[in-house]
């Protein structure tokens, strides 16, 4: 069974087999089409060779799955590999030709299984630009001769850990990525931070309206399988009787899209993920063309996206009922449609840059997110503001917060306000943060507790004192130095008993 590192030091491998013909920032439109492909084919191999041994027959079972393909209806297997499109069939392929003969194998995978339309057949292995060939195929070959090295079927790896290397080969596209890196990538410390917040439960939705590469559904599966899993042969999984959570995303980006639907079938999950564009036009809706509500939404939303302000005035779904966000940053706007996808009794957890918590407070008259944030406020809605470390997110090395909106808060009329800016291990390029940076904040979200230097829980009536500026870094001194914001005198008090409130050092409350 290849363990993590293996499969980690074999895909860059290929990453590098392709090295010079192609920019680092495209390795992943090749590579992880056909990670996925010779996972399918591997599979279905072994799955050829379990039902042989039911039917005690090869050449049956062979002809009963001709059957149902002909018949459109194929049940004996998760997806049916075309002759061609099987990965022995791709390494005897002499070199000349050869991405051609790959187009066409992806294509007749994608024709033989509607469900993975759009998703394995984004890739022309024998495009052109100025007249060559962007890969050849000299490249090609090398890269399926590394590729062959190891086989991931049912029995040569766990789906988890595959998973996990293929994210690592998403990461390491991400850090040659630049500007655009966090369209389809979120870290994964960051995403395994979200879902310890969310706590998700057996049988529950999850939702993300700007899904990218899947990532954030992902480890909330994971983080169920930690709480409610049971070891069977060294690995997690639910055990009769537990519900798996169901899974719903939206990505406008169509090749981003793919990445997300080859994850999520990577990870052995089930999982309905649409491509279009969520504020325009959302995918998911009921028989009365309303919103659909989840149980639980986790997202990180392109920040401070521009959307003409007539999206909001004029939306047909009334998401924007607290108000139009400013046509130069969509974070509340966000937000809003998010909040309209909360059932009654649901939270989310949206990853958002830190002007969205504070932007606004302090001017004079009336300013469009300070007033949306107020209303998020008096509605109770609110429960905690997370102040992330600089230097974690691929796109930028601004900090980044984490916003929890809890329609049903069992603590009402409060916010804990975490600053986890120093909550981090220096790496390069990025910086991270470890299992034990993850398991301090979400401690302190789940125990509801102040600490000095790290957090402090105030009341909603503080936030509306402060002009609704919801920023930890204005609430709580990391050093003792900086100048916070107070609260007026006997304002808050919401630490459990036996604990205390929040480092406020600086300037001295007003009486």
């Amino acid at each position: 069974m290849l363990d993590i590192q293996s499969l980690e030091t074999w895909l860059w491998e290929a990453a590098c087999a392709i090295r010079g013909p192609v920019d680092a920032p495209k390795f992943k439109d090749y590579i992880l089409p056909l990670v996925f492909l010779k996972r399918l084919s591997d599979v279905f191999d072994d799955e050829i060779e379990y039902l042989s041994a039911e039917y005690s027959s090869r050449d049956l079972v062979l002809r009963l799955l001709e059957q149902e393909r002909q018949s459109g209806q194929v049940h004996l297997v998760r997806f049916y590999l075309p002759e061609n499109a099987r990965w022995e069939k791709i390494r005897q392929h002499r070199v000349s030709g050869l991405g051609q003969f790959l187009t066409d194998a992806v294509r007749d995978t994608a024709r033989e299984n509607p469900s993975l339309q759009g998703v394995i057949n984004m890739v022309d292995f024998n495009a052109t630009a100025a007249g060559q060939r962007i890969i050849s195929d000299e490249h090609l070959s090398n890269l399926i001769d590394v590729l062959s090295k190891h086989r991931l079927g049912l029995h040569d790896v766990e789906p988890d850990i595959l998973g996990r290397a293929y994210e690592y080969l998403l990461r390491k596209f991400a850090e040659g990525q630049g500007q655009s890196a966090g369209e389809f990538y979120t870290p994964r410390e960051v995403a395994i931070m979200m879902a310890h917040l969310l706590d998700p439960q057996p049988g529950m939705t999850v939702y993300d309206p700007t899904c990218g590469s899947g990532g954030l559904l992902i480890k909330c599966h994971l983080r169920l399988l930690e709480t409610h899993g049971v070891k069977e042969n060294g690995r997690l999984k639910l055990p009769p009787g537990v519900a798996p959570l169901r899974l719903f995303g939206q990505e406008i980006n169509p090749t981003t899209f793919a990445m997300a639907r080859m994850n999520v079938i990577i990870h052995d999950l089930q999982a309905d993920i649409r491509i279009g564009d969520t504020m325009r036009h959302p995918a998911f809706k009921d028989t009365a063309g309303r919103l659909q509500t989840f149980d639980r939404v986790t997202a990180n939303p392109m920040w401070n996206q521009k959307f003409p302000v007539e999206i909001y005035e004029n939306d047909p779904y009334e998401r924007f009922k607290l108000g139009a966000p400013p046509s130069s940053s969509a974070d509340w706007g966000w937000l809003q449609h998010m909040l309209a996808s909360l059932n009654e009794r649901s939270k989310m957890a949206v990853v958002l840059d830190t002007g969205a918590v504070s932007r606004g407070s302090g001017n004079q008259g009336s300013n469009r997110e300070r007033d949306i944030r107020k209303a998020f406020v008096e509605r109770d809605l609110i429960e905690a503001v997370i102040l992330l470390p600089e230097n974690l997110f691929y796109n930028t090395t601004a900090p980044g917060i984490i916003l929890v909106v809890n329609r049903r808060k069992p603590r009402r009329g409060e916010i804990l306000l975490i600053n986890a800016s120093q909550q981090f291990a220096k790496g390069r390029p990025k910086n991270y943060l470890t299992e034990e940076h993850t398991a301090r904040i979400a401690a302190l979200y789940h125990e509801w507790r102040a600490e000095d230097g790290m957090s402090t829980i105030i009341t909603n009536d503080e936030a509306a004192r402060n002009d609704y500026n919801l920023s930890p870094s204005r609430y709580v001194s990391v050093n003792g130095k900086e100048d916070v914001l107070c609260a007026a005198p006997g304002g808050g008090g919401g630490a459990p008993a036996g604990g205390r409130r929040g480092t406020r050092r600086g300037r001295p409350c007003a009486a």
